[in-house]
């Protein structure tokens, strides 16, 4: 058991991108925080790899540019989608006066930014067990008995959201899961369209994307009480259900991709903090959230990674700004938080409001509600 007796300035809370891309934004302010944050192997594997042209921005402003010029990721320039239509419609994202946005290999991607913010933090690869503000300071009890004091704490656990739970309200939507895999190629006779497609079907919505090592990544995403039965462990249940599609099933056929495993099944709901940081006189510890722990949208939107890189450059600066005073970039960031969250709202009404086929049908019956009807039902 190991009692550190130093008052950190701050303290990230987890591993994943939005903490890793915190700790470099306070490094670069002259921060050195204490990073808790477990092994890559004590995580859950990770999904999603659609990266925004915009992150190209904040990458940079990071001084991570070069990440994003592995070889293991891949240009997205292409998007299919059969939404409101049995007919696919591409959007071409070579536009964007960014550049066109990226397909990531995820596991290369999240190393490169613990890699990068492990360089720059005092790292403790152990899980927060306990946190408590106590005289003035956060102690933090970490795994094993050991626990560190900070002045500042920055929640970056992702969808557990373990300190800004204890602050405010979580504000829950819905419940969806995604059931989520990658599929191999079973020849190499055949070259996969290098292509993102999206359908929607009857109880939920399908997304697949070619990865740059020439797998498919492949997600549906619906509620829990909407996925068939045992398909956590049944892969011709899963083979059925895409098999039901229409595009993304010919897709794979096609290009000879074979389901060989059933999915694993992870939380994709819509849930947000009442409020993702606070630092309102003595009475209340200074505090922030970032990425999925602040909120955590419909992977409809493709934001998620983009949104874990800005808000972890935001408080980064922000907390920086705190410690010497300065409170005013920290109320910036929850009133810019607060009104992504009332545009999100309404464009995801907008957006499921735009499939007609199955409005009848208990998953996008569930999402036919006004914007302001959203925020008024979400519950803790």
């Amino acid at each position: 058991m190991t009692r550190d007796s130093r008052i950190h300035d701050v303290a990230v809370v987890g591993g994943g991108v939005a903490g890793a891309a915190t700790v470099i934004a306070l490094a670069r302010e002259g921060v050195t925080p204490i990073w808790i944050a477990p092994g890559h192997s004590d995580r859950a594997e990770v999904f999603g790899e659609s990266l925004a042209p915009s992150a190209r921005t904040v990458m940079a402003s990071l001084g991570l540019g070069d990440v994003l010029k592995d070889p293991r990721h891949r240009a997205s320039n292409a998007t299919f989608s059969a939404w409101g239509s049995d007919f696919l419609v591409e959007r071409n994202a070579a536009v964007h006066l960014e550049g066109p946005g990226l397909v990531l290999d995820r596991e290369a991607f999240d190393s490169s930014m613990a890699y990068a913010a492990q360089q720059v933090s005092e790292r403790r690869t152990v899980v927060l067990t306990s946190a408590a503000w106590r005289d003035g300071t956060w102690s933090l009890g970490l795994h094993g008995g050991a626990s560190v004091k900070s002045r500042f704490v920055v929640d970056a656990t992702g969808r557990s959201v373990s300190i800004g739970r204890r602050m405010v309200r979580v504000v829950t939507h819905d419940r969806m899961v995604a059931a989520v895999t990658r599929v191999p190629q079973r020849s190499t006779d055949v070259e996969a369209t290098r292509a993102t497609l999206i359908e929607a079907m009857a109880d939920g919505w399908l997304y697949a994307a070619l990865l740059a090592d020439g797998r498919m990544s492949l997600a549906y995403f619906s509620d829990p009480d909407l996925l068939p039965h045992g398909i956590r462990h049944d892969v011709d249940c899963w083979r059925a259900l895409v098999a039901g599609s229409r595009h993304v099933s010919r897709w794979l056929d096609d290009a000879g991709f074979d389901i060989v495993e059933p999915p694993s099944i992870v939380a994709a709901g819509t849930r947000w903090l009442e409020r993702p940081a606070g630092a309102n006189g003595e009475d209340e510890p200074p505090w922030a959230a970032v990425g999925d722990a602040a909120a955590a949208m419909d992977p409809l939107s493709s934001h998620g990674l983009t949104t874990s890189l800005w808000s972890g450059a935001r408080v980064g600066a922000a907390a920086s700004s705190w410690l010497g005073g300065d409170r005013a970039p920290l109320d910036r960031y929850s009133l810019a938080v607060e009104a992504g969250i009332r545009q999100y709202v309404a464009d995801q009404v907008r957006v499921y409001g735009q499939e007609r086929r199955y409005c009848g049908r208990p998953f996008w019956s569930r999402r036919a509600i006004s914007p302001g009807g959203l925020l008024a039902r979400t519950r803790p």
